[in-house]
């Protein structure tokens, strides 16, 4: 089984390189022949919550509860998909969100990873752990669970649901002003890319 997973890991890693190597090489012809290059919307959100339970409105506090964030500083993935955008328009002034990196993902379920077996949180010790949870939908290690994540493969549900939300702390030099959008110079609200310096402050 351990040959099997280094096996695994080998792959994921030259995938990423390759997916890494494409999108350099798809920018430079795009500069080389005066075009703009757009990139794939993300397929995966982080979402992070900023702010706590008062005064909460009975609709929003539904939405954070249905995406599992119930205190302050939980943070959970989610697949981006018409409805799932709609549910974060409505929340948008309690959370920031945006697209994490491989790194942020492997990071935050390799430092903060906790699984959600019989109900109960469970650290992510072993890979046993995850291959009795989620093999039979083929994860059976750490890094087929980031990589499921990152790639949104077909098991990101159960993978995710498997995730329990992670606890972060409160960011390293605090937060500037949690009632304000971000674009306005505050926290909530979507922060694209740059999520992923915020979560290395809170890890």
């Amino acid at each position: 089984m351990r040959k099997d997973i280094f096996q695994r890991a080998k792959k994921y890693v030259k995938e990423y390189r390759d997916n890494e190597k494409a999108l350099v090489r798809a920018r430079r012809q795009a500069k080389n022949n005066g075009n703009y290059f757009v990139e794939d919307m993300p397929k995966v959100l982080l979402v992070v919550r900023v702010r706590g339970i008062m005064r909460v409105a009975p609709k929003t506090k539904k939405i954070l509860q249905l995406l599992r964030l119930r205190q302050l500083n939980n943070a959970t993935f989610m697949k981006v998909n018409f409805a799932t955008m709609t549910m974060l328009q409505c929340i948008e002034p309690y959370v920031t969100y945006g697209a994490p990196t491989l790194k942020t993902v492997s990071d935050l379920i390799y430092k903060r990873g906790f699984g959600k077996v019989n109900k109960q949180r469970i650290p992510l010790t072993e890979n046993k752990v995850i291959a009795e949870s989620l093999g039979k939908h083929n994860i059976i290690c750490m890094e087929d669970l980031i990589h499921e994540i990152y790639t949104c493969g077909p098991n990101f549900r159960e993978a995710n649901n498997f995730l329990w939300p992670f606890k972060l702390s409160n960011p390293l030099g605090g937060w500037k002003n949690k009632g304000v959008h971000f674009a306005e110079g505050g926290d909530a609200g979507n922060r694209e890319e740059l999520i992923n310096k915020l979560v290395a402050r809170m890890n």
